[in-house]
């Protein structure tokens, strides 16, 4: 990835990415929040050793994918104020940690919400607009690679959905917010999109933990992994439904469950002493493994 713009030809115009903390570049170190990860040993592995915001020792998943298509190494965050022409024009990042489909999720926390994500880039809309005019930058919007992450839910660990939905009714509530998600990015432009599932939430140290505590018996939780399954079956769907309503649209789904299960269950294949950074985000290697197999959907 660090010779990004010589690795492959150029197709697409930029990249914008949305999401919550596995996508997030460092739009939180701009809002009144403690969910932060501009301190270390965040960003230990980035050039500089310097922490950026992203939570994790190094690069997320949205940087690689910007390096493969040869656009640019990292993807700034929108709420950056010393961002260049040159940043909006090849891609942003409007990603909150904490963040979710789900209001409840962001309710407490102070973190950007969807829909102010969605606000912000409408913002950004005007903004090239002003640069390079309105067909230009509508042409960049079609040519423009949209990832969104697919954020991973609470409804194991905030009781109050719990109170509301059995897992199968609050997956259907978080696909039909995506539903009308990604419609509103159709209708701003957006044509191009990548839409990341969930991982086995079952082998995140957090759920992990929570549930064992002797760290000796520790292993992954199988009906919450059997939940992400289910719940990425039917995102597919529901992509592949979009995909025929929505006239000109590309909508890839981004399978991270698969690359980050064959991490836990094949350690010993992969060239990385970590899988995760802390108790919920992976590693800069485990990000890069997992973009890689997403590659091959985006390239020219």
């Amino acid at each position: 990835a660090s010779t990004a713009a010589a690795a492959q030809p150029k197709k697409y115009s930029a990249v914008l990415v949305f999401g919550d903390s596995t996508a997030d570049t460092g739009n939180n170190n701009f809002v009144n929040t403690l969910f932060t990860a501009n301190h270390l040993p965040y960003g230990q592995d980035l050039p500089g050793h310097a922490p950026t915001g992203r939570f994790s020792n190094g690069k997320l998943m949205p940087d690689f994918i910007a390096g493969f298509l040869g656009i640019k190494d990292t993807i700034p965050p929108y709420l950056d104020p010393n961002l260049s022409n040159e940043d909006l024009l090849t891609g942003v990042c409007f990603a909150s940690a904490g963040s979710g489909y789900d209001e409840l999720t962001t309710a407490a926390s102070g973190v950007i919400p969807v829909s102010k994500q969605l606000e912000y880039f409408k913002e950004y809309i005007g903004k090239i607009n002003g640069l390079i005019g309105a067909d230009a930058a509508k042409k960049l919007l079609s040519e423009a690679v949209c990832r969104n992450n697919d954020m991973t839910f609470n409804y194991y660990d905030i009781p109050t959905r719990r109170a509301q939905f059995n897992i199968s009714e609050y997956q259907d509530f978080l696909q039909t917010k995506l539903h009308d998600y990604i419609k509103q990015l159709y209708d701003l432009g957006c044509r191009q999109m990548i839409v990341a599932g969930l991982p086995p939430i079952g082998c995140l140290p957090i759920q992990i933990t929570a549930r064992f505590k002797n760290p000796l018996d520790r292993k992954c939780l199988d009906e919450q992994n059997t939940d992400s399954q289910s719940y990425n079956q039917k995102l597919i769907k529901l992509l592949n439904q979009l995909q025929a309503s929505l006239p000109g649209t590309r909508l890839n789904y981004a399978d991270v469950y698969e690359p980050v299960i064959e991490m836990v269950n094949n350690a010993q294949k992969y060239d990385s002493q970590f899988l995760f950074w802390d108790c919920i985000h992976p590693s800069e290697a485990a990000y890069q493994i997992a973009a890689k197999s997403v590659e091959s959907k985006i390239s020219p």
